[in-house]
């Protein structure tokens, strides 16, 4: 009985597991994790190692040698582009505009007709004009052969007169209808004159309806269309334009700029000046002082000083932005013309120093150098960069001396 009772219960002991097969498994998921972690570092290793090995992406600027001409820079200012003469040709008169014959680019000519306005009221008043003149010659002519006929009466009364035959009534009233005449006709005549002048008045209103160039330029601006109203005054916020185009004489372009008064003793006329368009940064424009106005802006403290280009061109336009440079005389500089000239983004700082990263056969040389004066856009380096070196002008802030890069 006792044999049964121990058969009837469960083997507990069935459920264990063998030490063996417990180690098997653990060392297997161990070596799984420890794969998994080795590739993830070759990954890591290598990433890292494609990003070591991959060069910093830089810009350079060959460095450029002064002008020739150039002397010393004295003193730097900017302004504007302006013509001498320019002028927003608008009608003498209200009229609506009937025709436009120019563009904007077109070159005109002196006296060319650029717009004609409607001159029908001006014509039919040159017309009642010429009436009126033509109606007083023709009683002119009527006055005069009244006066032919009183001169002859005049006469015969004079004759019977002396004879005592007429008495000296008669002869008095002779005498002043021929005069009487006389007096007509030299009053007629200063009617004609005045008609003459009324039909002068009506002509130039007709002429008034043609406008034209006041000299040779460029026309700029077209202002009016056909159809539109025109006035030489302002309508006050109405639909009347005051002017019909802006005509600009290309021959008188120069710059104007604006020097702080206290540096404009270092400005002289006929001194040279280095002009830089802000359209061209790399155009040099030798140019000269014309004159300097001799009054000064006190809101501004400046005074403007005008100046001529040494020869005119074609890409030189009105209004546009110009940075120049006054230079000294070469007899009396004392300071040594520049060797060279970079652009200022290639200057760095750093404890206070200035310097520049120059490329050379894809890597870095670190030069202290010695900045002068500022040349237009660039700045002229006295020391520690020759004509022809590579600067570097952008890349990486972290830059380091000898290190290789990759020239965009």
């Amino acid at each position: 009985m006792g044999g049964n009772e121990g058969a009837g219960r469960p083997d507990l002991s069935a459920l264990r597991i063998d030490d063996g097969a417990r180690g098997s498994g653990g060392g297997g998921r161990f070596w799984r994790v420890f794969a998994v972690v080795v590739g993830v570092a070759v990954i890591l290793a290598g990433a890292t190692a494609a990003l070591m090995g991959r060069r910093p992406v830089v810009e350079v600027s060959a460095a450029r040698a002064a002008g020739d001409g150039g002397g010393a820079a004295l003193l730097n200012a900017s302004g504007y582009v302006t013509p001498r003469r320019r002028a927003t040709v608008a009608a003498k008169i209200t009229a609506r505009v009937v025709d436009v014959l120019i563009d904007e680019g077109m070159e005109v000519a002196e006296g060319q007709v650029l717009a004609r306005l409607d001159d029908s009221d001006a014509q039919r008043r040159l017309v009642a004009a010429r009436t009126s003149r033509d109606a007083t010659a023709a009683a002119i002519a009527n006055l005069e052969v009244n006066l032919a006929n009183a001169e002859r009466e005049l006469k015969r009364q004079q004759d019977l007169e002396s004879g005592g035959i007429v008495s000296v009534e008669a002869l008095d009233a002779a005498r002043t209808t021929a005069e009487s005449l006389r007096a007509q006709i030299a009053a007629a005549r200063e009617q004609v004159r005045a008609a003459d002048a009324q039909i002068a008045v009506a002509q130039q209103d007709v002429d008034n309806c043609t406008v034209r160039a006041p000299f040779a330029g460029v026309v700029v601006s077209k202002d009016a269309q056909v159809g539109e109203m025109v006035s030489p005054i302002s309508a006050g916020g109405g639909f009347t334009r005051t002017g019909i185009a802006t005509i600009v004489d290309m021959a008188s372009i120069e710059t104007e700029v604006d020097v702080n008064e206290s540096y404009i003793a270092r400005v002289v006329p006929g001194q040279r000046v280095e002009a830089v368009l802000d359209a061209y940064p790399d155009w040099r424009i030798p140019s000269r002082v014309r004159t300097v106005i001799p009054t000064a802006d006190r809101q501004k403290a400046t005074v403007k000083v005008r100046i001529s280009f040494d020869k005119l061109d074609p890409r030189i336009l009105p209004d546009m932005g110009v940075k120049v440079t006054f230079l000294a005389d070469e007899k009396g500089g004392a300071q040594a013309a520049p060797r060279a000239l970079i652009p200022p983004s290639s200057v760095r700082q750093s404890d206070g120093k200035q310097f520049v990263f120059v490329e050379r056969d894809g890597a870095l040389e670190r030069r202290a150098i010695t900045v002068g004066s500022t040349r237009g856009p660039d700045v002229e380096v006295l020391g520690g960069v020759a004509v022809g070196d590579r600067v570097v002008v952008a890349g990486p802030d972290d830059l380091r001396d000898g290190e290789k890069v990759r020239v965009r």
